[in-house]
């Protein structure tokens, strides 16, 4: 039997922010509740004496054309604004200095960031079999590219992305595209040249490929945009405790328990999608289903802190031609990397100032986020400035932390992904949308949002 078109959204991330906006549309009658005072989840900004510091995800890639379609919608396109030309560079750290990444093969045989003999580690990777067990990232990319490439690429890159360790977290999982390269093509190199072709037919860009982008006045402008739309649907300061299910005429509807400013409120609904943390979404679905709210609770956030400083110009030392950098953990620096803000986009630091935005902690270091702020900033003003080559005072600063990180994708996760799905087929009308499953990037919720839609779309 077709079920009611009532929905409630626990959660204003990205994931629950995108489907209210595509459910309102098609006619869903949607009720968004949010526990904290201001909606957006992670991608908040702060602008503050002309320095603009994003709290959560810093820029997206522009890999799906539904973000074309969104933007549309909200009227946003002509706030959005493209990264830096100059952004397409990247650096990683080696032996103290930076070195480029090559994007080109004639640039990876003349770079210095790999031993020859790590390069001629490469020429073996068509020639090599596909695993026969779930394999680390770690492990994957050693078979296929050797250790060098390991440690001076890929490490950086995972801790960039997850803030993970790339000997914790699955490559069936984590990168779900560079493990099908494996197992459609039987290799990366196959796969890459055969990728691009299937890509262009499904109109979708390579992360590699795809533009970068924000907004003049940062991240925040796309969250704001939909509650904009969708103001009078929100329930902000509201704490969602249980969700009971009910039998009415056939289907299931739900119980909504929630407290709003301490005081003990019910709703009632068709349909339930979380879109709010494992952890979170764990004590919420507790009491009706302990095991899936187990496997909820045990999936790993690191913590991680941002580090915002601000510099004058004249007290850099070299030319800031790039997106940033990356450490690898083997140069056993305190800090993950640094990002050079305002070099990507306008509108980041005062005339005459740079911003960088520089990382800590995650599953490599997640002690150093326990340093109080003092110390924090001390240590990371004194790499961010041995690294980049500065010698003046910091101008400004600005220290986020995040306890609760990124989900990581650990060894094994696809348990975790069957028992959701056990889950939701158990409870017709609950859906879990949210970053740790089906990727943690900006667009990945994204097109996570569009599946859910569809989904609900097919049941009425």
């Amino acid at each position: 039997m077709p079920i009611g078109k009532k929905v409630i959204i626990v959660g204003s991330g990205i994931s629950g922010l995108t489907c209210a906006y595509w459910l309102s549309k098609h006619g869903f009658d949607v009720k968004i509740l949010e526990k904290e005072d201001i909606i957006g989840g992670t991608m908040q900004t702060y602008k503050e004496d002309g320095w603009l510091i994003e709290k959560g995800p810093n820029s997206a890639l522009e890999t799906t054309p539904l973000f074309q379609e969104l933007f549309q919608d909200l009227d946003i396109l002509n706030q959005r604004i493209y990264a830096n030309k100059e952004s397409d560079k990247r650096y990683i750290l080696r032996n103290s200095i930076l070195h480029p990444i090559p994007m080109s093969p004639p640039a990876f045989l003349k770079s210095k960031l790999w031993s020859t003999k790590g390069k001629l580690r490469i020429l073996k990777e068509p020639f090599i079999g596909k695993a026969n067990k779930e394999e680390t990232v770690a492990e994957f990319v050693e078979r296929r590219l050797g250790k060098e490439i390991l440690d001076y690429a890929i490490n950086p890159f995972v801790a960039g992305v997850f803030a993970g360790n790339p000997e914790e977290l699955s490559v069936r999982y984590a990168f779900p595209k560079l493990y099908a390269l494996e197992e459609k093509y039987g290799g990366l190199i196959k796969g890459m040249i055969k990728g691009r072709k299937e890509r262009k037919q499904r109109a979708e860009k390579a992360k590699d490929r795809a533009k970068m982008f924000s907004f003049i006045d940062g991240m925040h402008t796309l969250p704001a945009a939909i509650y904009n739309k969708l103001k009078n649907n929100f329930y902000l300061n509201s704490f969602v405790e249980s969700i009971i299910p009910y039998r009415s005429d056939k289907n299931t509807r739900y119980v909504i328990n929630y407290y709003q400013d301490g005081e003990s409120k019910t709703l009632e609904s068709d349909i339930v999608i979380l879109s709010i943390p494992a952890y979170s979404a764990a004590k919420i679905i507790n009491p009706i289903d302990p095991e899936t709210s187990k496997i909820l609770e045990q999936i790993y956030y690191p913590p991680v802190a941002e580090i915002f400083l601000g510099f004058k110009n004249d007290a850099i030392q070299r030319n800031l031609d790039g997106f940033g950098y990356l450490i690898p953990a083997k140069e056993g620096r305190k800090i993950l990397g640094t990002i050079w803000s305002s070099t990507i986009f306008p509108n980041r630091s005062p005339e005459g100032y740079s911003a960088f935005t520089t990382f800590v902690g995650g599953s490599r270091n997640p002690d150093v986020v326990e340093l109080d702020d003092n110390e924090l900033l001390k240590i990371t003003t004194s790499e961010v400035k041995n690294i980049i080559g500065i010698s003046g005072h910091i101008q400004f600063h600005k220290i986020i932390r995040w306890e609760r990180a990124i989900p990581q994708y650990n060894l094994g996760y696809g348990k975790v992904l069957d028992v959701i799905e056990k889950f939701e087929r158990s409870y017709k009308g609950i859906f879990i949308c949210a970053n740790y499953r089906g990727g943690i990037s900006v667009g990945d919720c994204v097109m996570s949002a569009d599946r859910t839609v569809k989904r609900i779309l097919d049941l009425i």
